[in-house]
């Protein structure tokens, strides 16, 4: 008689295991970083469209930001060093640029590095 065998055996599944592991790790590792630039980026659309920011200098506009990025819990971001403000032709533009450098395992990092523009409108409808 013959049988038929139906599943993974139980190499490939500890492989499918150790493979799923790493990617949750390398997940739990990144998601961090990611996180905390996405709720800067919010924090800083919600501050150039706000009503009035077009007229704002640098510092008020900082001012601003230290206070949203403390209620969001972003760190990593320095508002003197990442943050630059630039006139051009069409208005104010806020600049923001930095980098991330983690451990991931033993003496290996990884580097992220982001960098964004954000027109200062001073309206809600921009983007």
């Amino acid at each position: 008689m013959k049988r038929n065998q139906k599943g993974i055996t139980l190499l490939s599944f500890l492989f499918v295991l150790a493979l799923v592991g790493f990617f949750g790790f390398l997940f739990m590792r990144l998601f961090p970083v990611y996180s905390e630039y996405f709720s800067a980026v919010n924090d800083i659309k919600a501050v150039t469209q706000a009503a009035g920011a077009d007229k704002q200098a640098l510092p008020q506009l900082k001012d601003s930001l230290y206070r949203r990025f403390q209620i969001s819990y972003v760190d990593s971001v320095n508002l003197d060093k990442h943050i630059k403000l630039r006139t051009e032709k069409d208005g104010k533009v806020l600049d923001l640029k930095y980098e991330v450098r983690e451990p991931l395992m033993y003496n290996l990092d990884f580097v992220a590095k982001f960098e964004r523009s954000f027109p200062v409108t001073g309206r809600a409808d921009a983007e």
